[in-house]
């Protein structure tokens, strides 16, 4: 039965093949160029002064103009990582989706069924083999993709919590490439033609992935709030360089919000409490500014919680193909 299935999808698993290899001959020496270039310029050294994960690129030190140099330079690179976001879905779509449904619409699953291989066995083989093969494709991709992306990360271009940096590194690529082989398998299973199950698998996992991202991310753990003065010429805009801003604005002494999305930051008032900083705006005494965000340091326990749920949706979806597979006729 392993026989059989390798048989009936290396196509698929060549194609794989094919363009991880693609894919790593753009990756390597890109991804080499940029680590050399982050440690010519000195920005492994400011990385370390600094004892953070990441650097804003907003002062006019050395540090702050060797990485506004790097991105610069490599500005583009994160667009163009943005294009591989889809090869989960394509996992799913082609690996998933025909699984059962390319089975069932040529009829081929009942000679197999009739050579004494039962429904589940066949199945949990079939899901297996393609598991694995997705599971390796998933490693892979997340661990190449989180090399890559460590110096445009570290550079300050863009947090390790950006939308699309977020997605494309670490466990959590393993959880969505599992997630949609499941959806795609489970599509087969309802509709036992090849097109509607891939069309299934395609807004099924779009839309589970944009829910978890918008709804469900931002609150896997408790955010932390901050405030900062307003009569401080130097605060910040952002508690710590890779911390996750989810909402920040100016309060009055009540709490009570008066400016969204925005930071007001002036020189002390050596004429005391009753300043006229921001009485422009309306800004009393006591307003100050206030910012909720997820620390930097969740980042590897935020991929955990990620990784976890959609490998539990995908563990949820393929016992239910199981049983779908028992009442395909």
């Amino acid at each position: 039965m392993i026989w059989l299935t390798w048989r009936q999808h290396r196509k698929q698993a060549l194609f794989t093949a094919i363009g991880l290899a693609i894919l790593a001959t753009f990756m390597i020496p890109t991804g080499l160029a940029m680590r050399h270039t982050f440690a010519d310029k000195g920005l492994a050294d400011c990385v370390r002064a600094l004892g953070t994960a990441s650097l804003v690129p907003a002062s006019a030190d050395t540090c702050g103009k060797a990485s506004a140099e790097f991105n610069s330079q490599y500005g583009t690179m994160s667009m163009i990582g943005i294009l591989f976001l889809v090869l989960p879905l394509l996992v799913g779509l082609f690996w998933g989706a025909p699984l059962v449904a390319r089975e069932v619409e040529a009829g081929t699953h009942r000679m197999v069924w009739t050579q004494g291989v039962s429904r589940r066995h066949w199945a949990m083989v079939k899901f297996g083999v393609a598991g694995a093969g997705a599971l390796a494709t998933a490693v892979v991709y997340g661990l190449g993709m989180s090399w890559w992306l460590t110096p445009i990360s570290q550079a300050g271009q863009h947090g390790r919590f950006n939308v699309f940096f977020f997605d494309m590194q670490g466990p959590a690529p393993i959880g969505y490439t599992l997630l949609a082989v499941a959806l795609g398998v489970f599509a087969g299973t309802i509709w036992p033609k090849v097109l509607p199950a891939m069309t299934a698998t395609l807004t099924g996992f779009v839309g589970l992935r944009v829910t978890l991202t918008t709804l469900a991310r931002p609150h896997y753990l408790p955010a932390r709030t901050l405030t900062l003065p307003i009569k401080d010429a130097t605060v910040q805009t952002n508690p710590a360089a890779e911390d996750w801003i989810l909402s920040y604005g100016i309060r009055d002494s009540s709490g009570r919000m008066l400016t969204a999305n925005a930071q007001m930051a002036c020189a002390p008032d050596a004429t005391g409490p009753g300043a006229a900083c921001g009485a422009d705006l309306g800004l009393g005494p006591g307003s100050y500014n206030w910012q909720l965000y997820q620390p930097g340091d969740r980042f590897w326990l935020f991929q955990g919680i990620e990784a976890g749920i959609f490998v539990a949706m995908a563990a949820l979806l393929l016992y239910l193909a199981v049983r779908r597979i028992r009442r395909i006729a």
